[in-house]
């Protein structure tokens, strides 16, 4: 674990397109400045005092070096600016308008995320034949 973490990154790592995702983010330069810590196995304890594991299950989450925790496009976007890739992306998107249009969208994913999850699950099971 790093001395100290610019964020720490609350993933479910039973959601197939979940850890695909953090698998991506966790091959760039600044990454391993952040906790990346895979919620899966958590049943049903808090993960942090103000983080129960439902609610880690449901969003995305991230917290940031001084301790704030952000949910949804917010954390996606503080989680860009941590990676030097991405920090373009997570300063545009932390702009209120575009942070608000992103945790809309963040939203509509969560909707069709059990569907696309099914697909994923399916199409590797398929291409491992």
């Amino acid at each position: 674990m790093p001395e100290e973490a610019s964020v720490t990154v609350y993933y479910d790592g039973a959601c197939p397109l979940c850890s695909r995702e953090i698998d991506f983010y966790r091959r760039f330069r600044g990454a391993s400045n952040i906790v990346w810590i895979d919620i899966a196995d958590s049943g049903d304890h808090n993960i942090a005092p103000d983080l129960p594991s439902a609610a880690a299950r449901a969003r995305f989450h991230v917290r940031t070096s001084s301790g704030t925790l952000l949910d949804g496009g917010a954390a996606f976007a503080h989680l860009w600016s941590a990676l030097p890739a991405f920090r373009w992306a997570g300063l545009l998107f932390r702009m209120p308008p575009l942070g608000w249009c992103l945790d809309r969208l963040y939203d509509g994913f969560l909707k069709l995320r059990p569907r696309l999850q099914r697909f994923a699950v399916r199409h590797t099971i398929d291409s491992k034949r």
